[in-house]
């Protein structure tokens, strides 16, 4: 009776984050309009409707579906059969997966059980997402190969070398943040974060202990994405992308795969610089303020309040880095290339220096 409890927990766990970032993922398509509509002061879409009723243009993302779901399923007479339909599947799996170790909350404990909130709890959860996002850069390049198109090949071959670059960037941006709370576990590391400096007032979140880690991450995160400012794999101007050649639902899910991946970076800047789960002042048995005030909490509602807060601040990242794609403009590839490798990566490795040796000065305090 224990195991079908417990595997009925871990079903639970995976499907929320899955629905959770699906959900999110498909509601990033209404955002990312009325957002840009709000800062270029327009209405944004609001045409689509449901017995008269448009509720602010939130049907849209179901009419985009539906007509995707009816667009016809092309692909090109010299394209590889199976290759240019399992890329779409390989971009969107990739992306949806890697957030299963971000951890959305501490303990939750009913009957007796202590259940971890998180979908897969690993002690190498790190190393587990940048293992599946770097695994989707595979579904770019079959899309670009399989096309049996120049244009389609170039804009997979510029989004493998994006993904890559920016990847080696997220990397070591966040080698500071793993020596400083001293674990792989993502949970540790939120863990880590609820300490404080300054007699309780500060919290210890990465931003604070590693503010140029927080910069360099976010901005190599953003061009993981292949959005604006780094969507040179798709750069209508100039080659086109690796996905010209697909249509209907195919080329639906490399646009879910870009949200699916942006909701992830949103996920991991969280988790790592903005204290995941933690809300300031409150430990496990309610809120401690610096001056002494205390007010205890059921334990439910401590567990709500952390779920919570780690939605608000994955939206709250999320609007920023939508308003980022609304106001840089692109840039050209040689610049993308040369910010990876000759600014992003040199300062991530600069900042582990920096943070080894203040590390070895606070230890010899």
């Amino acid at each position: 009776m224990s195991v079908v409890a417990d595997l009925g927990i871990a079903f639970g766990r995976v499907a929320f984050v899955m629905l959770f970032v699906l959900n999110l993922g498909g509601l990033l398509t209404w955002v990312e309009r009325k957002q840009s509509a709000i800062m270029q002061d327009r209405i944004g879409a609001n045409r689509a409707s449901i017995f008269g009723f448009r509720v602010l243009g939130l049907f849209h993302p179901l009419a985009d579906a539906i007509k995707m779901l009816a667009k016809e399923d092309f692909r090109p007479a010299r394209a590889d059969r199976f290759l240019f339909g399992f890329a779409p599947f390989v971009s969107v799996f990739f992306a949806l997966v890697a957030f299963a170790s971000i951890p959305f909350g501490d303990t939750l404990r009913v009957a007796g059980r202590e259940i971890p909130l998180q979908a897969v709890t690993l002690n190498v959860g790190i190393l587990y997402l940048f293992a599946m996002l770097s695994l989707g850069v595979y579904g770019v390049m079959m899309a670009g190969w399989s096309s049996a198109n120049n244009f389609a090949l170039l804009g997979g071959q510029r989004a493998a070398a994006l993904m890559i670059s920016a990847e080696i960037a997220i990397g070591a941006s966040i080698m500071g943040v793993i020596m400083i709370y001293g674990s792989l576990n993502m949970q540790d590391i939120v863990r880590g974060q609820g300490r404080s400096f300054l007699g309780g007032w500060l919290p210890a979140w990465g931003i604070v202990t590693q503010p140029l880690a927080f910069v360099l991450f976010l901005t190599a995160g953003i061009a993981a994405t292949k959005r604006i400012p780094f969507d040179t794999p798709e750069g209508e101007s100039e080659i086109i992308g690796y996905f010209v050649e697909y249509s209907g639902m195919k080329f639906g899910m490399f646009a879910m795969a870009d949200f699916l991946e942006t909701v992830v970076i949103a996920g991991m800047t969280t988790s790592l610089f903005l204290g995941g789960w933690q809300v300031p002042y409150l430990g496990p048995e309610g809120f401690h303020l610096p001056w002494g005030w205390a007010w205890s909490l059921p334990h439910l509602v401590i567990v709500l309040l952390q779920v919570g807060a780690f939605v608000v601040k994955v939206c709250g990242m999320i609007f920023f880095m939508m308003l980022i794609r609304w106001t840089l403009p692109r840039f050209r590839y040689d610049q993308a290339m040369r910010l990876g490798w000759l600014g992003l990566f040199p300062l991530s490795i600069a900042n582990i220096v920096l943070t080894g040796f203040l590390l070895l000065l606070w230890d010899a305090r």
